[in-house]
Protein backbone atom coordinates (compact mmCIF):
# COMPACT_ATOMS: atom_id res chain seq x y z
CA UNK A 1 0.00 0.00 0.00
CA UNK A 2 2.88 2.38 0.84
CA UNK A 3 4.45 1.73 -2.54
CA UNK A 4 1.25 2.83 -4.23
CA UNK A 5 1.42 6.14 -2.36
CA UNK A 6 4.88 6.73 -3.82
CA UNK A 7 3.56 6.08 -7.32
CA UNK A 8 0.58 8.44 -6.92
CA UNK A 9 2.50 11.66 -7.80
CA UNK A 10 3.95 10.02 -10.91
CA UNK A 11 0.52 8.81 -12.03
CA UNK A 12 -1.01 12.25 -11.41
CA UNK A 13 1.79 13.97 -13.34
CA UNK A 14 1.36 11.55 -16.25
CA UNK A 15 -2.40 12.19 -16.31
CA UNK A 16 -1.96 15.98 -16.35
CA UNK A 17 0.80 15.77 -18.98
CA UNK A 18 -1.42 13.51 -21.11
CA UNK A 19 -4.30 15.95 -20.86
CA UNK A 20 -2.12 18.87 -22.02
CA UNK A 21 -0.55 16.82 -24.81
CA UNK A 22 -4.01 15.85 -26.05
CA UNK A 23 -5.23 19.46 -25.92
CA UNK A 24 -2.18 20.76 -27.80
CA UNK A 25 -2.40 18.09 -30.51
CA UNK A 26 -6.12 18.61 -31.14
CA UNK A 27 -5.48 21.23 -33.84
CA UNK A 28 -7.56 23.83 -31.99
CA UNK A 29 -6.05 27.30 -31.87
CA UNK A 30 -5.43 28.12 -28.18
CA UNK A 31 -5.70 31.85 -29.00
CA UNK A 32 -9.32 31.43 -30.13
CA UNK A 33 -11.86 32.27 -27.48
CA UNK A 34 -15.08 30.30 -27.86
CA UNK A 35 -18.38 32.13 -28.20
CA UNK A 36 -21.80 30.73 -27.45
CA UNK A 37 -23.21 33.38 -29.81
CA UNK A 38 -21.91 31.86 -33.07
CA UNK A 39 -24.84 31.08 -35.42
CA UNK A 40 -27.26 32.67 -32.95
CA UNK A 41 -29.18 35.92 -33.56
CA UNK A 42 -27.26 39.03 -32.61
CA UNK A 43 -28.69 40.68 -29.49
CA UNK A 44 -31.19 43.46 -30.09
CA UNK A 45 -29.78 46.91 -29.52
CA UNK A 46 -30.60 50.54 -30.26
CA UNK A 47 -27.79 52.93 -29.41
CA UNK A 48 -27.58 56.69 -29.65
CA UNK A 49 -25.01 58.24 -31.96
CA UNK A 50 -22.31 60.89 -31.85
CA UNK A 51 -23.34 64.56 -31.90
CA UNK A 52 -27.03 63.60 -31.72
CA UNK A 53 -26.58 61.50 -34.85
CA UNK A 54 -28.79 58.62 -35.88
CA UNK A 55 -26.88 56.06 -33.85
CA UNK A 56 -27.03 52.35 -34.54
CA UNK A 57 -29.61 49.63 -34.16
CA UNK A 58 -29.65 45.98 -35.12
CA UNK A 59 -32.71 46.31 -37.36
CA UNK A 60 -30.80 48.69 -39.65
CA UNK A 61 -28.09 46.07 -40.21
CA UNK A 62 -30.35 43.23 -41.36
CA UNK A 63 -30.42 42.35 -45.03
CA UNK A 64 -26.68 42.80 -45.50
CA UNK A 65 -23.48 41.13 -44.31
CA UNK A 66 -21.83 43.52 -41.85
CA UNK A 67 -18.83 43.86 -39.61
CA UNK A 68 -19.48 45.28 -36.13
CA UNK A 69 -16.41 46.53 -34.31
CA UNK A 70 -16.41 47.30 -30.57
CA UNK A 71 -13.74 49.94 -29.87
CA UNK A 72 -12.82 52.74 -27.44
CA UNK A 73 -10.66 55.85 -27.62
CA UNK A 74 -8.79 54.79 -24.46
CA UNK A 75 -7.93 51.37 -25.94
CA UNK A 76 -4.36 51.14 -27.29
CA UNK A 77 -4.98 47.94 -29.33
CA UNK A 78 -7.94 49.77 -30.94
CA UNK A 79 -5.49 52.41 -32.16
CA UNK A 80 -3.24 49.66 -33.49
CA UNK A 81 -6.01 48.07 -35.56
CA UNK A 82 -7.50 51.35 -36.80
CA UNK A 83 -5.36 51.56 -39.95
CA UNK A 84 -6.54 48.05 -40.90
CA UNK A 85 -10.17 49.14 -40.42
CA UNK A 86 -9.60 52.25 -42.56
CA UNK A 87 -8.17 50.11 -45.40
CA UNK A 88 -10.93 47.54 -45.01
CA UNK A 89 -13.67 50.14 -45.34
CA UNK A 90 -11.98 52.01 -48.20
CA UNK A 91 -10.45 49.26 -50.36
CA UNK A 92 -12.93 46.46 -49.80
CA UNK A 93 -16.11 48.49 -49.42
CA UNK A 94 -17.07 46.47 -46.35
CA UNK A 95 -20.17 47.48 -44.38
CA UNK A 96 -18.33 48.37 -41.18
CA UNK A 97 -20.20 49.66 -38.12
CA UNK A 98 -18.70 50.74 -34.83
CA UNK A 99 -19.84 50.54 -31.24
CA UNK A 100 -17.95 52.85 -28.88
CA UNK A 101 -17.58 50.83 -25.69
CA UNK A 102 -17.71 52.69 -22.35
CA UNK A 103 -16.41 55.85 -23.96
CA UNK A 104 -17.38 59.50 -23.68
CA UNK A 105 -18.84 60.91 -26.91
CA UNK A 106 -16.28 63.75 -26.97
CA UNK A 107 -13.41 61.28 -26.63
CA UNK A 108 -14.82 59.07 -29.38
CA UNK A 109 -15.19 62.09 -31.68
CA UNK A 110 -11.60 63.19 -30.98
CA UNK A 111 -10.32 59.63 -31.61
CA UNK A 112 -12.06 59.47 -35.00
CA UNK A 113 -10.89 62.96 -36.01
CA UNK A 114 -7.29 61.98 -35.24
CA UNK A 115 -7.26 58.58 -36.95
CA UNK A 116 -10.13 58.79 -39.47
CA UNK A 117 -13.64 57.37 -39.44
CA UNK A 118 -14.05 54.03 -41.24
CA UNK A 119 -17.56 53.40 -39.88
CA UNK A 120 -20.84 53.81 -41.74
CA UNK A 121 -22.52 54.51 -38.38
CA UNK A 122 -21.49 54.47 -34.74
CA UNK A 123 -23.48 53.58 -31.65
CA UNK A 124 -22.51 54.70 -28.16
CA UNK A 125 -22.52 51.92 -25.58
CA UNK A 126 -21.66 54.11 -22.62
CA UNK A 127 -22.86 51.61 -20.00
CA UNK A 128 -21.40 48.53 -21.71
CA UNK A 129 -24.80 46.76 -21.75
CA UNK A 130 -24.70 45.95 -25.48
CA UNK A 131 -21.16 44.61 -25.15
CA UNK A 132 -22.29 42.35 -22.31
CA UNK A 133 -25.17 41.07 -24.46
CA UNK A 134 -22.70 40.22 -27.25
CA UNK A 135 -20.32 38.54 -24.78
CA UNK A 136 -17.48 41.00 -25.33
CA UNK A 137 -14.43 40.21 -23.16
CA UNK A 138 -12.70 43.49 -23.94
CA UNK A 139 -12.05 45.86 -26.81
CA UNK A 140 -11.36 45.57 -29.61
CA UNK A 141 -13.68 42.79 -30.71
CA UNK A 142 -15.16 42.38 -34.17
CA UNK A 143 -18.22 40.40 -35.25
CA UNK A 144 -19.43 39.28 -38.67
CA UNK A 145 -23.23 39.37 -38.80
CA UNK A 146 -25.06 37.78 -41.73
CA UNK A 147 -28.10 39.04 -43.67
CA UNK A 148 -30.52 37.41 -41.22
CA UNK A 149 -28.86 39.07 -38.22
CA UNK A 150 -26.96 36.02 -36.94
CA UNK A 151 -23.42 36.23 -35.59
CA UNK A 152 -21.18 34.15 -37.82
CA UNK A 153 -17.70 35.05 -36.55
CA UNK A 154 -16.16 36.65 -33.51
CA UNK A 155 -12.64 38.03 -33.63
CA UNK A 156 -11.13 38.91 -30.26
CA UNK A 157 -8.33 41.45 -30.18
CA UNK A 158 -6.98 43.80 -32.82
CA UNK A 159 -7.45 42.85 -36.45
CA UNK A 160 -4.40 42.65 -38.67
CA UNK A 161 -4.19 42.37 -42.45
CA UNK A 162 -3.61 38.60 -42.29
CA UNK A 163 -6.84 38.15 -40.26
CA UNK A 164 -8.76 40.23 -42.78
CA UNK A 165 -7.37 38.39 -45.82
CA UNK A 166 -7.49 34.88 -44.38
CA UNK A 167 -10.66 35.03 -42.28
CA UNK A 168 -12.99 38.00 -42.65
CA UNK A 169 -13.14 38.73 -46.37
CA UNK A 170 -13.64 35.10 -47.52
CA UNK A 171 -16.41 34.56 -44.95
CA UNK A 172 -18.13 37.83 -45.82
CA UNK A 173 -17.98 37.04 -49.54
CA UNK A 174 -19.43 33.56 -48.97
CA UNK A 175 -22.23 34.95 -46.80
CA UNK A 176 -23.03 37.68 -49.33
CA UNK A 177 -23.56 35.05 -52.07
CA UNK A 178 -25.58 32.62 -49.96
Amino acid sequence: MRRLLYLLPIVLFAAVAGYFALALSSGRDPQTLPSAMIDKPAPEFALGGLDNGAGLQLDALKGQVVLVNFFASWCEPCRDEHAVLMRLAKDNNVALYGIAYKDKPADTTRFLKQLGDPYRAIGLDETGRTAIDFGVYGVPETYVIDKEGRIRLRHVGPLNQADVTRELLPLMAALAHS
